[in-house]
């Protein structure tokens, strides 16, 4: 979404700036919705045997974007050389549309476009748009919880990969960071068999044990209570993370059995937190690439955890009688298809009623 066009934009201005191919714009937030950091002037000069200035060549760059795209309101050198862009208000109202339009596609991107990642040893389930019952024998008939977390993140980075643009295939070397953070996890022991893996599903079920599982942090022991992960409460990951999804979805239903649609009365989304809540999907097709670049599943399903906390707090059933504007139903929309994607990609599903 935003995040993408920044992509293609600082891309274009690379090229055509003559600095050679394009680079990853190492974006970051900017410190407050709609407003992004690149360290891209950084990569450009980094090793470079002339006297580039990383500040000069950001101040270039800007100067080739500007008033260039009518969605960036501003765009600056900063500090010691980042390139700090602010979109438009409009750009951010309108990222709900094009989420709840994008769908599934709205993770995706061409980020790691013509990079290559090894497929992990596990090939049932790793097909696209695999459900979590697919894929669930592999990591469920583990010897041990580090075993099954080793499994799920192997196939979890693949299919984070593919939907970063990436290819997977066999026998492919998988040098570089996302090799390494799987391979890092494999030296973990933690003595549990595998029957406590299966217990945990029966009581819990798939979806619960699968987050739980896919938050785990590598190089880490894997404590995965049964009991704690099945509780129906928001301060549980592994519940919030789907009842969000069925919140926005109820949202959603609320207004049309209601009949407002489009129609209803629009009010800029301008409290800070629907701006906060915009602000995080426009990350998703990025954290999606970053967490396969760097084979950590476990950085995107916590940032999964983190949109759906913000939908919690900012996606509301009316209840005073009173529907809800255009711009909140889109909002809510906008929030359903973020998480229910997020969700997809991680195995896991995404119920409309929880």
């Amino acid at each position: 979404m935003i995040t993408l066009d920044l992509r293609h934009a600082i891309a274009r201005a690379i090229t055509e700036g003559g600095y050679g191919d394009a680079v990853d714009p190492g974006l970051r937030p900017g410190g407050r919705p709609g407003e992004y950091a690149s360290s891209v002037a950084f990569a450009l000069t980094r090793g470079s045997a002339g006297s580039a200035v990383p500040f000069e060549v950001a101040r270039e760059l800007a100067a080739r974007l500007a008033g260039r795209y009518e969605w960036i309101a501003d765009i600056r050198a900063t500090g010691p050389g980042y390139l700090t862009i602010s979109v438009t208000s409009q750009a951010i109202v309108s990222l709900a549309d094009r989420i709840a339009s994008a769908g599934p596609d709205c993770v995706r991107s061409d980020a790691l476009a013509g990079r290559v990642f090894p497929a992990p040893d596990l090939a049932p389930g790793l097909a696209r748009g695999a459900t979590s019952r697919e894929s669930a024998g592999s990591w469920q008939s583990a010897a041990s919880w580090s075993e099954a977390r080793t499994r799920l993140a192997a196939r979890l980075t693949s299919r984070l990969a593919v939907a970063a643009g990436a290819t997977v295939a066999a026998g492919a070397t998988g040098r570089g960071e996302a090799r390494e953070r799987i391979e890092s996890s494999r030296g973990d022991r933690d003595g549990e068999r595998g029957s406590e893996v299966a217990a945990a599903v029966a009581f819990a079920g798939a979806d619960a044990v699968l987050f739980s599982l896919a938050c785990a942090t590598p190089g880490r022991p894997v404590t995965i209570d049964p009991r704690n992960i099945a509780r129906h409460h928001q301060d549980n990951p592994a519940y919030a993370v789907r009842y969000a999804h069925a919140r926005a979805a109820s949202g959603v239903r609320w207004a049309a059995a209601l009949g407002t649609g489009e129609a209803g009365p629009q009010r800029p989304p301008a409290d800070p937190g629907e701006l906060t809540l915009l602000d995080a999907l426009s990350w998703l097709p990025e954290r999606v690439a970053i967490a396969a670049r760097r084979g950590r599943p476990d950085e995107f399903a916590r940032f999964a955890h983190q949109v759906a906390e913000l939908t919690l707090a900012t996606v509301t059933i009316p209840t005073s009688g009173h529907a809800p504007g255009g711009d909140r139903l889109a909002i809510a929309k906008a929030a359903c298809a973020g998480l229910a994607a997020s969700l997809g990609l991680l195995g896991v599903s995404a119920p409309d009623r929880l």
